[in-house]
C-alpha cells in the first residue's frame, strides 16, 4: 500500500487539566459538527475515503451481492390485541419495515403504517409503537435521521387516519395504554425555551398521561422527580388494569427502582423498591402479589413473589430459583410463566406453573436466539392460549413460530427464502482462555469446506458492555462476508450479559481492561489455532464495540491486519459531556473521579495513540447526525490516528450525512455502508474476489 496524503487537521492548543494532570486535546474543535471548519474537514475526509473505495474493483460486486441477498421477504413475530394481529414485515429492499394488521392469522394483511411514505430517502423510522387493549388505536413514535428524539402520534386502526394528537420532546420512552384504551402513559422532557440550549434545570424526564384527541398541553403530569434529574420512567399497566408500575431507571445502569400507583384507589405513587441495588423486571400481578424477575441475591436471576402489603425482602417468595443458565426474562401466557434462558450465549424457553413447578420446554430448531424488537421477543398475554416468537441463527434467517398451549405443538407461520444455502455453512462454539484464565465463549462460522491453514480472512466481532449479550443472529451482511470466503468469529466478552451480573461487572469501570484482554485472547486463539494470521485478521465493533476496537488496536497494533471501529466511544475523558453520555458513567466511570480518571486514561483509544506507530488499515465509520455517540469521538480519533500513522496502511473515515447511530437506518444506506466496509477489508486483507 502506498502512503496516503491526508487532509489537513489543524492541531489546536487546547489543554484540559484533570486532577492536576494536563491532557492535550488538539482536535477539540472537531466536536462542533456544525462549524464551517468541521464541515470542510468532513467534506475533505469523505472525498479521500470515497476516492479510495472507488478504486477497489470488488466494491461494486459486493454491493450488488448485498442487494441481492437483502432482497427477500421477512417478518417479525406478531402481537395480538383486541382479537387482531399486528406484524412488522418487509418485502425485501424497503428502507423501513411496514406495520400490518390482520383480522386472522391466515387472513389478508392490510397496511396500517408504512414509514417509507414519511420521507423520500427512508430516514424517518418507526421507532416505537403500542396497540391499545381493544385493538382500535395505534400509538406510534417516529425518529428522523437516527436521532433518539421521538414524535408520537395516534392512528385509528379501522380508518388508517391519524388523530390530530402530536406529542413532542419524548426520548427513551414507550407508550403504555390505559385499560379502557382512552389514553396512554409516556415519558418526555420539557420543551426548550427559545434561544436556550436543551439542558439545565428543566432537562429531566417526566411521566405524563395523554388522553386521545387532546392537545399535548392538556396532558396530565403523573410523576416527576426534579431532585433526581438522572431518573427515567418506563410505565407498565398490569393486565388486570389495577396498577401502574414504574420501572425507574438511571442512565444505563442495569439496576433500577420500582414504584407503583393503584389506579383503582387513585393512590399516590408508592415506592415499592426505593434503593438502586439490583435489577427488577415487572412480570405480572395476582391482586396485591407482584411477580418480579430480579438478580437480587441471584447473579443469574430468579422470579420472586412480593406482597405489596408486606414488601420487606424477608417476606419474598422465590418461585423460580436461580439456575446455572441466565434467566433473561419472564412473561405470562396461558396463565403460566414463560421463561427465556441464556445457555452459553444462546436461547431456550422453559415453562412453569404459577407456583413455580416446571411445566416443560419449547424446543428450538437450532443453536440460536429470539429476534427481539424492544421487548422479550415472546409475544402473548396472560389469557392467551398461543404465543409467538421469531427464531434466528447465524446462517438461518428469522423464522416466525406459533406455539399452541392446547396441544403443545409449534407451527411455522413464516419461513423466509433467500438466495443462499444455509447448509453450506457450519457454526461451532469454542472457549478461549483469557489473560487471567477466564474462559470466554466464541462462535465460529464459516463454509463447510474451510481448511484451517492460517490463510482464511477472518472478521472478529465483539461488544462487551452494558450487560448486553451477543447472541447467534442472522445478518445479511455477515452472510455476504461468509460468501467472500471469510470466517466470522463472534466473541462473548466480559461486560456483556451472557453469564449474569457478575460477568457484566467483571467488564465495567475498573475491570474494563478485562474486556479488551478477552478480545485480544480471542484474536490470538484465531491465529494459534491455524484459522488465520495477523495480515488476514480484521476486528469490528459498533458503539461500545467501537470503543473495544479502538482500545484493542491501540494496545496491540501488531495483532490485527485491519480495524473497523464504528460509531465508537473514543474519548473516554469527555464522553459524559455530550447528549446521553452521562448515562454511561455506571459502566465506564467518569474522569471527574481521580481514580476512575486514571483507569479511563489507561485505555481511552484517543489518548493511547502513539506517534510513529504502524497501525493496521483502519476505516472509521460514523454519522454527522448521531446524537447518541456524537461524531466528535470518531472525528478526533481519525485525525489523531492519521497524524500518528507510521506505516503505509490507510487510515480513513467514512462519515454518513443522512443517518444517525444506527437504529432505523434505511436499507439502501446500510447496503452502501457495509459494501464499503467489506470492500475495504478485501483490499486490506488481500482477499481475491472473482469478477
Amino acid at each position: 500500500m502506498s502512503q496516503i496524503t491526508y487532509p489537513n487537521s489543524n492541531r489546536g492548543n487546547q489543554i484540559h487539566i484533570y486532577h492536576g494532570t494536563p491532557i492535550p486535546d488538539p482536535y477539540e474543535w472537531l466536536e462542533d459538527c456544525d462549524s464551517p471548519d468541521t464541515k470542510t474537514w468532513i467534506e475533505a475526509q469523505n472525498a479521500l475515503t470515497f476516492a479510495y473505495l472507488e478504486k477497489i474493483p470488488a466494491r461494486q460486486k459486493i454491493q450488488r451481492r448485498l442487494t441481492e441477498l437483502w432482497n427477500y421477504p421477512r417478518a417479525q413475530a406478531p402481537h395480538k390485541r383486541g382479537g387482531r394481529y399486528f406484524q412488522l414485515r418487509n418485502s425485501g429492499l424497503q428502507n423501513q419495515d411496514v406495520l400490518f394488521v390482520l383480522e386472522t392469522l391466515d387472513g389478508e394483511a392490510h397496511t396500517l403504517l408504512d414509514p417509507n411514505t414519511l420521507s423520500s430517502d427512508g430516514t424517518i423510522a418507526l421507532t416505537s409503537w403500542s396497540i391499545s387493549p381493544d385493538g382500535h388505536w395505534l400509538a406510534y413514535a417516529t425518529s428522523s435521521s437516527g436521532s433518539d428524539w421521538l414524535e408520537w402520534r395516534v392512528r385509528d386502526v379501522d380508518s388508517g387516519e391519524d388523530l390530530p394528537d402530536i406529542l413532542r420532546w419524548s426520548k427513551f420512552s414507550d407508550a403504555e395504554w390505559l385499560p379502557n384504551s382512552s389514553g396512554f402513559y409516556y415519558a418526555r422532557y420539557a420543551a426548550p425555551q427559545a434561544g436556550q440550549e436543551y439542558e439545565g434545570a428543566n432537562y429531566y424526564q417526566k411521566l405524563y398521561l395523554h388522553r386521545l384527541d387532546t392537545p399535548q398541553d392538556q396532558d396530565v403530569l403523573i410523576y416527576e422527580r426534579p431532585d433526581q434529574k438522572e431518573w427515567g420512567f418506563s410505565p407498565q399497566v398490569s393486565e388486570d388494569g389495577r396498577y401502574l408500575v414504574l420501572v425507574v431507571w438511571q442512565g444505563t445502569d442495569v439496576r433500577n427502582r420500582l414504584f407503583y400507583k393503584d389506579l383503582v384507589a387513585d393512590s399516590p405513587v408508592i415506592e415499592l423498591i426505593d434503593e438502586l441495588e439490583a435489577a427488577y423486571e415487572f412480570v405480572g400481578t395476582d391482586g396485591g402479589i407482584y411477580y418480579l424477575r430480579t438478580d437480587y441475591e441471584a447473579n443469574r436471576s430468579r422470579l420472586v413473589a412480593v406482597d405489596v402489603a408486606k414488601p420487606a425482602k424477608e417476606n419474598w417468595r422465590t418461585l423460580i430459583p436461580e439456575a446455572d443458565d441466565v434467566l433473561e426474562g419472564v412473561t405470562m401466557v396461558n396463565n403460566q410463566f414463560v421463561a427465556l434462558y441464556l445457555h452459553h450465549a444462546h436461547h431456550h424457553i422453559r415453562l412453569f406453573e404459577l407456583d413455580g413447578v416446571p411445566a416443560g420446554e419449547i424446543a428450538f430448531p437450532d443453536l440460536g436466539s429470539l429476534y427481539r424488537y424492544n421487548d422479550l421477543g415472546i409475544h402473548g398475554r396472560r389469557g392467551d392460549q398461543e404465543l409467538f416468537y421469531a427464531f434466528q441463527s447465524f446462517t438461518f434467517p428469522t423464522t416466525v413460530y406459533r406455539y399452541d398451549f392446547t396441544d403443545g405443538m409449534q407451527k411455522t407461520l413464516f419461513a423466509p427464502r433467500l438466495d443462499s444455502d444455509p447448509h453450506a455453512y457450519q457454526t461451532r462454539q469454542v472457549f478461549v482462555t483469557s489473560k487471567d484464565g477466564t474462559q470466554v465463549p466464541m462462535f465460529l462460522v464459516h463454509r463447510q469446506d474451510v481448511k484451517y491453514d492460517g490463510q482464511n480472512p477472518t472478521l472478529l466481532y465483539g461488544y462487551g458492555g452494558f450487560n448486553v449479550p451477543v447472541l447467534p443472529a442472522f445478518s445479511v451482511t455477515w452472510l455476504a462476508w461468509l460468501e467472500l470466503g471469510g470466517v466470522l468469529a463472534v466473541a462473548n466478552l466480559r461486560g456483556g450479559g451472557e453469564y449474569g451480573e457478575a460477568w457484566h461487572q467483571a467488564g465495567m469501570v475498573y475491570n474494563k481492561q478485562n474486556v479488551f484482554d478477552d478480545f485480544i485472547a480471542c484474536a490470538e486463539y484465531l491465529i494459534h489455532s491455524g484459522i488465520t494470521t495477523t495480515p488476514r485478521l480484521a476486528i469490528h465493533g459498533r458503539s461500545n464495540g467501537g470503543l473495544l476496537v479502538g482500545a484493542c488496536m491501540t494496545q496491540r497494533p501488531d495483532l490485527f491486519g485491519a480495524a473497523l471501529p464504528a460509531v465508537g466511544v473514543m474519548d473516554m475523558l469527555r464522553f459524559n459531556k455530550f447528549t446521553i453520555g452521562w448515562a454511561w458513567v455506571s459502566d465506564y466511570g467518569s474522569a471527574d473521579d481521580p481514580e476512575q480518571f486514571q483507569t479511563l486514561l489507561g485505555y481511552s483509544p484517543l489518548h493511547n495513540i502513539r506517534p510513529g506507530t504502524e497501525y493496521p488499515a483502519t476505516l472509521v465509520t460514523t454519522a454527522d447526525h448521531d446524537d447518541r455517540v456524537v461524531p466528535g469521538h470518531s472525528f478526533k480519533f481519525a485525525a489523531s490516528l492519521q497524524a500518528a500513522q507510521a506505516g503505509s496502511a490507510p487510515v480513513l473515515i467514512r462519515i454518513q450525512t443522512k443517518a444517525g447511530h444506527g437504529f432505523g437506518k434505511p436499507t439502501a444506506i446500510l447496503i452502501e455502508e457495509f459494501a464499503d466496509q467489506w470492500a475495504f477489508l478485501v483490499k486490506a486483507l488481500g482477499i481475491e474476489v472473482k469478477a
